[in-house]
């Protein structure tokens, strides 16, 4: 009898910040990890350089062992832009090296100007890693058209990531004017932007929930004179995250580019109504004016408008809340999502379940 397949994913360690963690901890508590013959090694953590070389270093060895001791390995590999993507693209590279089917997930957005900003050659490697994979997997349409443009060749499908609703809805009659921000506080994620239009709506309190530098974040607050409106609160993990968004009455994403943000569907999911930048997959997770609001990223009138609107106008908050909830479980929630992960590993050929939905077409390794 001929050896079953297994699968080495790689990614971030349990306590790291980000999407990809969050991801996979949701594969996880849904028993993909149990279904699936899936041996998982964490190639990042946020413990600092020295802890991360190390960290890298026992990855390296532990999917050379795997390697050395399956003769038929898929690899699975999360991949976001920056650092993260050279990082796991050396696993990438040697699984394509090995001959062993290679499935790319990308997170996180802002792909387009990270590969616009690489040398030749590094562009060069993007496109050689996208177009030899069994299969890449897109949290969103805008980004799996992104891969198409530039990896003609790449066999790319829309696989979101999972997010799990909360057992109760929000109750919006009782919030406090909270307007609620989860993300880094840096401009590319308009924590700028979101501070002007807050010193426009009267009677509000603006929390920030992210890592980066709050010095400038701070004293632009101060200049503005609403220093003693905004709370920071820095990067929280899932149980504070469920704590703020059980406070918060707007959940504002004014981002200038995203893939499809787990924030922004954590939110929704919660059944806070958000107010978003037109970016990246956004539009696809909000119906403007019904599940959400979109507004054109940096333009600060609008985003004041219509938070002001729904802070103003509860019944409205409540219903964009309820739609955002209803959008989330029936398009992002696990039991939907999961299905289209397990139709990738079964296209090509990890030894497990039976998929539960329409088989998608990859290219095998030799």
């Amino acid at each position: 009898m001929s050896e079953k397949a297994r699968l080495v994913m790689l990614g971030a360690a349990p306590e790291t910040r980000g999407g990809v963690a969050a991801a996979v901890e949701a594969y996880r508590a849904d028993g993909l990890f149990k279904r699936w013959p899936i041996d998982y090694i964490a190639t990042c953590s946020a413990s600092g350089y020295r802890a991360d070389a190390a960290l890298f270093w026992n990855a390296v060895r532990r999917f050379g062992e795997l390697a050395g001791r399956h003769r038929r390995l898929v690899v699975h590999a999360h991949l976001a832009q920056r650092a993260a993507f050279w990082r796991q693209s050396a696993f990438a590279g040697l699984a394509l090296a090995l001959r062993r089917p290679l499935i790319l997930q990308l997170h996180g957005g802002g792909y387009e100007g990270f590969h616009d900003a690489c040398s030749t050659p590094a562009r060069a490697w993007i496109r050689y890693l996208l177009e030899n994979a069994a299969c890449v997997i897109a949290p969103c349409e805008s980004l799996r058209s992104w891969v198409r443009r530039i990896a003609r060749d790449a066999r790319v499908v829309y696989v979101p990531s999972p997010v799990t609703p909360p057992r109760e809805a929000a109750d919006m009659a009782t919030r406090p004017n909270v307007v609620l921000s989860l993300g880094r506080l840096e401009r590319d994620k308009g924590v700028f932007d979101l501070l002007d239009a807050a010193a426009s709506v009267p009677d509000m309190r603006l929390v920030l929930a992210g890592d980066g530098d709050r010095a400038p974040v701070t004293q632009y607050a101060e200049r503005l004179g609403i220093r003693d409106a905004v709370k920071f609160v820095g990067w929280v993990g899932p149980a504070g995250k469920r704590a703020l968004l059980e406070t918060a009455a707007v959940f504002a994403l004014p981002s200038y580019a995203e893939g499809m943000p787990a924030s922004l569907l954590e939110a929704m999911a919660a059944g806070v109504p958000p107010v978003a930048a037109a970016v990246g997959g956004v539009p696809e997770a909000i119906v403007d004016g019904t599940s959400g609001f979109l507004v054109p990223a940096g333009d600060t009138a609008a985003l004041a408008r219509h938070m002001r609107k729904l802070l103003l106008d509860r019944t409205l908050a409540a219903r964009v809340g309820a739609a955002a909830r209803e959008s989330v479980r029936l398009r992002y929630s696990a039991e939907r999502v999961i299905p289209l992960l397990e139709d990738v590993y079964a296209a090509v050929g990890v030894g497990a379940g039976v998929p539960r939905s329409k088989p998608v077409q990859m290219r095998k390794a030799a």
